[in-house]
């Protein structure tokens, strides 16, 4: 290794480091990694801006803010409970709750996913005097997972979609073959079999609720538009260069105009409640990869990864899978995938791998892995907080009992969906 490769990579694991330590303060973490590639001189300031993925921080931000008014417009809330009144008992309105915030995650954050659904987790809990335990742990479970489905649902998605240049719709159908959103159903088909089997003791009949008014139709109509927008802009060949952060953009701006004139839902609380943290840490990520690219340190990554598994597909592959899992229940999963998503094709070249599958392996065991541990990704920190402003303190163990199975049938079922049709 050049001197260079050496001070990169210990830049590079110091910082992932101090953020599976820190992880309060990972974008200020982030930021002085940036600082010290440029003190060290790796990358020149010019070679920063053209490392930044613009085109995802533009989908990011767009899709961001159609979901914060979304959430705002008391839409998904209304659904839900429309939902849970038909349920005819508890473990179906636990199943359902789950399932639909699976839908709703792969098109919003799982954060917003998780903030959208648990009041109505919450409500029925109360009015049932049972715990809301079981409700919440399927939601964020279920956003976690379903976050992948589609380009707009989860970082990781965007971050795949930037080095593989896959448009929405490639998400659906890629190179003639099912794509990434019809593992994740399957997957989301066997964890929602593994939640009632874990919950069928709950067996309490449901009470009404009486659903919450619709603030605006107007972000449902626009979320809507953007999904369709998306649709229409993959079939330009420009979608990966600007096109698809241009049209959330625009959504995005149109969507704040919108709220400016109306007091329907509230402009700044609706920006206030968006990631901006996880936006600039996007950024700054970006960054650090690019460095670890421009020292040829992903290409002795790569090799490195090549030797350990014997040059063997199915041994990499699962090696792969199993690897991201193990570290995605203790590691955020966008610094984690953007570095595998930079030596996973360099690893394919070198040793004729299809470089699909052990894309599609890693980032199927990188968003489900964090569900095994209440600190393995944000919307799992999210709904334990909820929880215990509930008053329901939930142990490392409590959640482990849920998230452990849910993720080993669910990372099996996907994974294995992928081997078959892309191995």
């Amino acid at each position: 290794m050049t001197s260079g490769q050496v001070i990169c990579l210990a830049i590079f694991i110091v910082t992932y480091v101090a953020i599976i330590a820190f992880h309060r303060y990972k974008f200020l973490i982030a930021s002085a990694a940036v600082g010290l590639i440029l003190l060290f001189g790796i990358l020149a300031p010019i070679k920063i801006l053209q490392y930044i993925n613009w085109n995802i921080l533009g989908i990011f931000w767009g899709s961001l803010v159609v979901a914060e008014l979304f959430i705002h417009s008391r839409i998904p809330a209304y659904i839900a409970e429309i939902t849970i009144d038909r349920s005819k008992n508890l473990v179906w309105a636990i199943i359902w709750l789950s399932a639909f915030s699976g839908i709703i995650s792969a098109f919003v954050e799982n954060v917003a996913t998780v903030l959208i659904v648990a009041p109505i987790a919450f409500e029925v809990s109360r009015k049932l005097k049972v715990s809301p335990v079981p409700f919440i742990l399927g939601i964020c479970l279920s956003s976690n997972l379903q976050g992948t489905a589609t380009l707009v649902g989860d970082p990781p998605s965007m971050i795949l979609a930037s080095y593989t240049r896959m448009t929405f719709n490639d998400f659906f159908i890629f190179q003639g073959r099912p794509s990434l959103f019809f593992a994740v159903e399957f997957a989301a088909v066997v964890s929602l079999i593994v939640l009632y089997f874990l919950n069928r003791k709950y067996r309490e009949p449901i009470q009404p609720i009486t659903p919450e008014k619709i603030v605006s139709l107007f972000p449902g109509l626009l979320l809507i538009g953007l999904i369709l927008a998306l649709a229409i802009a993959s079939f330009s060949g420009g979608f990966m260069d600007y096109l698809g952060g241009l049209v959330c953009l625009v959504f995005g701006i149109i969507g704040i105009i919108w709220s400016c004139f109306t007091t329907k839902v509230k402009t700044f609380h609706a920006l206030k409640d968006m990631d901006w943290e996880t936006l600039f840490f996007l950024a700054a990520i970006f960054v650090i990869i690019g460095s670890l690219t421009e020292t040829e340190t992903t290409a002795f990554l790569a090799k490195t990864v090549g030797k350990l598994t014997s040059g063997n597909l199915l041994v990499t592959y699962v090696v792969l899978v199993v690897f991201s899992v193990f570290i995605s229940a203790f590691v955020d999963n966008v610094p984690y995938f953007t570095a595998m998503a930079g030596i996973i094709p360099m690893l394919a070249s070198s040793y004729g791998y299809p470089v699909y599958l052990l894309l599609f392996g890693t980032i199927i065991g990188t968003t489900i892995g964090g569900n095994i541990t209440p600190i393995g990704a944000s919307a799992n920190i999210v709904a334990v907080g909820l929880l215990k402003k509930q008053g329901h303190e939930i142990s490392f163990s409590q959640f482990a009992r849920v998230g452990l199975p849910f993720t080993i049938f669910a990372v099996f079922a996907g994974a294995l969906f992928i081997w078959v049709f892309w191995s």
